[in-house]
């Protein structure tokens, strides 16, 4: 007997077409220039269908966001508990980035439209998105500080996360190459400043002290 479908996909479903025309929309005209009644004309429903799932273009753009946060959250492979602090953080950070990759440009417009001094709400919940996704990296990435290092490593992370984004929105290199290795030497930077591997640490005191 063929499995009665339930509604709560149909909404999903409803949701992602929503937010995967209007992405597409942007890619030809903006992200300004995306119009929900054309979104709304071309899937066959109405203003009032998207509104039930987006209360304007913005909760389509934080639903975009907030898809690299869930891929940044997935489960890893056993192996990953076993890799340095920097490596954790570097993985965490490059599958939300990975994730936005196929619509980089209208993510750098969408994040720099967060930005508009005309907009204060915008910039306060830019804000608000940028603490609580780095408070998500320190999870994914298993950092079990406490304070003050907690506080510290919280303070890197931010700097490290929004050097990396600005780096990334106008990286238009092969497999974001630029972005890569800009991750990759800050981390290592990082390392030697805040001490993310005290094991290795201490091994190397112990040979020098033999």
């Amino acid at each position: 007997m063929p499995r009665t479908k339930d509604p709560a996909d149909d909404s999903a479903d409803i949701a992602q077409a929503i937010m995967a025309l209007a992405l597409e929309q942007a890619e030809r005209v903006g992200w300004e220039g995306v119009r929900l009644f054309d979104v709304a004309a071309a899937l066959d429903i109405s203003l009032a269908d998207i509104y039930r799932h987006y209360r304007d273009a913005d909760a389509i753009a934080e639903a975009w966001l907030s898809k690299a946060d869930r891929a940044m959250l997935a489960p890893a492979e056993p192996s990953f508990a076993e890799l340095a602090p920097p490596q954790r953080i570097e993985r965490v950070m490059l599958r939300w980035l990975d994730t936005l990759a196929p619509h980089r440009a209208v993510t750098r417009q969408i994040l720099v439209g967060k930005l508009y001094p005309g907009h204060p709400h915008f910039v306060a919940a830019l804000v608000v998105r940028l603490s609580r996704t780095v408070q998500w990296v320190r999870e994914a990435a298993l950092l079990r500080g406490g304070p003050p290092r907690r506080q510290l490593e919280e303070i890197a992370l931010t700097w490290l996360f929004v050097a990396t984004v600005a780096v990334w929105m106008v990286d238009r290199s092969d497999g974001q190459t630029i972005t890569r290795r800009f991750l990759a030497g800050r981390l290592r930077d990082a390392d030697r400043l805040q001490g993310w591997c005290p094991r290795r640490r201490q091994g190397s005191a112990a040979s020098s002290a033999s």
